[in-house]
């Protein structure tokens, strides 16, 4: 183990789906208390934590509207979905011992505060895990750019993307048996060969703003712990032009 962080100001984007069971909508408290377990491992070693969380366990906006809801309200929908689901990790995370703040661009004051970029600046400072919800607070935006816009706007040194896969790979290895795990790889890259890491608005805020992606598998216990300690997990992904394959 290093013997000091390799980061010291970190937002972790966080989906849905990891809150609810496998393949289940809703959330799984057991799961969630095991996420925010991890998150206490790092945020112990004095790490400021940052989280976003997505809604798709609760509410996709994109597949309502292409039932035939207005995309509008349907989007909506859905960062109430990942309202509730920051007040889950919430509750989580405290019973844990850690102090927390939920920010929402949606106000919302019964339950949440609303999302003023100074205040979160100054939740980070005095050590209290902050997690983003409500999405960028408008319509036709992932979490995943909201995870981009919040982590460039509060100062963070990288985006952990946390997943259920060990990073990104040339093709789907569930189908391609010849894919290949990137170990470092550009924005550029990746939004040319749209290889899904996350939505091209979201990677282009991070390419101009330099803000490093690191995309890993967070339910093999320990990896985000390991990956502060400084050990080569996942796949980077950053304005670096260098594309570094793994060889095995």
């Amino acid at each position: 183990m290093g013997t000091s962080p390799r980061f010291k100001r970190i937002l972790i984007k966080i989906s849905g789906e990891a809150l609810a069971g496998e393949g289940e909508l809703g959330i799984d408290t057991n799961k969630t208390f095991s996420l925010a377990g991890q998150i206490k491992e790092v945020h112990d070693l004095g790490l400021e934590v940052a989280v976003v969380v997505g809604g798709g366990n609760m509410i996709r906006g994109e597949t309502l509207a292409k039932s035939g809801m207005d995309r509008a309200t349907a989007d909506y929908m859905g960062m109430l979905g990942t309202i509730m689901n920051g007040l889950a990790l919430q509750d989580a995370c405290e019973k844990q011992g850690m102090f927390t703040r939920v920010l929402s661009a949606i106000e919302m004051k019964s339950v949440a505060e609303p999302y003023i970029r100074r205040r979160a600046v100054r939740h980070l400072e005095k050590n209290r895990v902050i997690i983003f919800a409500g999405g960028t607070g408008n319509p036709y935006f992932t979490t995943d750019t909201t995870a981009s816009l919040r982590a460039v706007e509060v100062g963070c040194e990288v985006i952990l993307k946390a997943t259920k896969v060990d990073g990104v790979y040339t093709a789907d290895p569930k189908k391609d048996p010849n894919a290949k795990r990137y170990l470092e790889v550009s924005f550029m890259e990746s939004i040319k060969h749209r290889l899904k890491v996350m939505d091209s608005t979201a990677l282009s805020l991070c390419m101009d703003n330099n803000m490093p992606i690191i995309v890993f598998d967070i339910f093999k216990a320990g990896n985000l712990r390991k990956l502060i300690d400084g050990e080569p997990i996942g796949t980077l992904i950053s304005n670096s032009e260098e594309v570094i394959l793994d060889g095995r």
